[in-house]
């Protein structure tokens, strides 16, 4: 970290801190009064436009973001409250979104806000469904091994950290040791929550800058139809002990066809509201491994009303005072898939590199090359090629609502199957998909067509003047013709 920046986040901190103090003598006259505050202190960070609707929200006691706000104030313990948003706000925002886009010019690769990593493929549950439970207790990274992927990470820009698994918090003291020791990180872990327990709270609010995505989904039969009998109830316990102690934590929901009624029902959402959770991370169910069922994909019905639930839940007059985010049907806000390292990729338990949680396929591993060789493999440069792989970001992903796509970038890349138990095939995989995807272009072109979309202000590949070249456009590389794709161009580029 260069010497200026730590001047000026040792001056943001004193700021934040003066800000907080002030707003917990009185939250909510004072909320209007931080938002001014905010601004000046993430001033550049975002959009000065931004800064002014967080100002009105603040305004108006009714706005769903203004009660979300007194509510983090209000349940979250301080030292996360202001730990957070030094990790997320100035290390993971500030620092290290500039120092991604640099080394994005400098690499011509995809280089990540996010990465995802595995502690362990151990897991104490066998959901429906996934793949860990396959697993077992077979791999590990070590510590030594957790720590030099943040220490990489961070070099390239990238401050923010999710665990996966397997089940993660069979590892809690190394992760509470690597979140200690990476105080300019923030960790979010996915857990199924029967782990939690007081110590490991303690251990939370202590370091102050890790928060829990609790595998929830819907009433105790959909979710103990997957996940197995007494999960809901440990989770439910789980979600008490956190409130109790003011930690701060979400729920996980995989949407299926089976439950997708029940986890979007405000039973279900007022009733973790209830419980404490401050945010939900949805997505899509994926065929994915040995003995996925393609049946439990959801309907394109499904898949409309779940992007139609999301924009009502997220309305500052309609919706509830929960973050909800879906990594399916948000992909329009972020330019389509963010996977092989454009803003996220996957390690999985045993090192092996892939482009995303769900993309069980690798040519490269920690334990023989850098992150930096990973964003520069054959199969993380054909996502960086081919991306976006649809111009309508309904239909983001490469696997599931573009399965050509998958086929032959693993194909023409070399990689292989890093499923640790069953090698998949990449045809069988993308074979599952096939259905799904021709039954949802057509009604993911009606909604796409028919609602209004903001510009994210995205460059791809193909928008470079090498992607230009590369695609057959070398005359005019840098002409202004060439900054947006033609009318009536394909909507899927060529693979490269």
């Amino acid at each position: 970290m260069p010497k200026s920046y730590k001047l000026q986040r040792a001056a943001i901190e004193v700021a934040l801190d003066k800000t907080l103090k002030y707003i917990y003598k009185d939250p909510y006259p004072n909320l209007q009064k931080m938002a001014a505050s905010v601004g000046k202190i993430f001033g550049g960070l975002f959009p000065a436009e931004n800064f002014k609707k967080f100002q009105a929200a603040a305004a108006d006691p009714e706005n769903v973001w203004t009660q979300y706000a007194l509510n983090i104030l209000r349940d979250t313990d301080p030292r996360v409250v202001k730990q957070m948003l030094m990790s997320l706000g100035v290390d993971a925002g500030l620092y290290g979104t500039k120092t991604v886009r640099a080394l994005r010019e400098e690499l011509h690769c995809n280089v990540p806000f996010i990465i995802l990593f595995d502690p362990t493929s151990a897991c104490n549950l066998k959901c429906k469904g996934c793949w860990a439970a396959e697993y077992g207790h077979r791999q590990s990274l070590s510590n030594e091994e957790m720590d030099s992927i943040v220490t990489q990470g961070k070099e390239m820009g990238t401050h923010f950290y999710m665990l996966t698994g397997g089940e993660p918090l069979i590892r809690k003291e190394d992760i509470v040791s690597l979140a200690h020791k990476h105080q300019d990180c923030a960790f979010v872990i996915y857990t199924n929550a029967t782990l939690v327990d007081q110590k490991f709270c303690d251990d939370m609010n202590a370091v102050g800058n890790i928060s829990l995505a609790l595998s929830l989904e819907g009433t105790e039969e959909s979710n103990d139809w997957r996940r197995g009998d007494g999960a809901y109830r440990k989770t439910l316990d789980a979600m008490e002990l956190l409130q109790k102690n003011k930690c701060l934590f979400g729920v996980s929901v995989c949407y299926t066809r089976k439950n997708l009624e029940y986890v979007t029902s405000d039973d279900f959402i007022d009733m973790i509201l209830e419980k404490g959770a401050k945010y939900a991370l949805c997505f899509n169910y994926m065929p994915v491994g040995h003995g996925a069922d393609k049946e439990l994909i959801p309907t394109p019905a499904q898949r409309e009303f779940m992007y139609q639930w999301l924009r009502k839940m997220r309305n500052s007059k309609t919706g509830k005072p929960l973050f909800v985010m879906d990594f399916q049907n948000d992909a329009e806000y972020v330019g389509g898939c963010i996977a092989g390292g454009r803003n996220y990729f996957h390690i999985n338990s045993a090192g092996d590199i892939e482009p995303c949680v769900f993309i069980h396929y690798s040519d490269t591993n920690i334990r023989t090359h850098t992150l930096k060789e990973a964003l520069k493999s054959p199969l993380f440069m054909q996502y960086y090629k081919n991306q976006p792989f649809n111009d309508n970001h309904l239909r983001p992903c490469p696997m599931l609502e573009n399965p050509e796509y998958l086929r032959e970038m693993v194909k023409q890349s070399g990689a292989h199957s890093s499923d640790l138990l069953y090698t998949e095939d990449v045809d069988t995989l993308c074979d599952k998909c096939v259905d799904f995807a021709a039954a949802w272009a057509p009604e993911a072109e009606r909604i796409w067509t028919s609602t209004p979309h903001r510009d994210t202000h995205t460059q791809y590949y193909r928008d470079t003047a090498e992607g230009k070249a590369e695609f057959g456009c070398a005359a005019c590389a840098n002409c202004a013709a060439c900054a947006a794709p033609a009318d009536g161009a394909d909507e899927n580029p060529k693979i490269i």
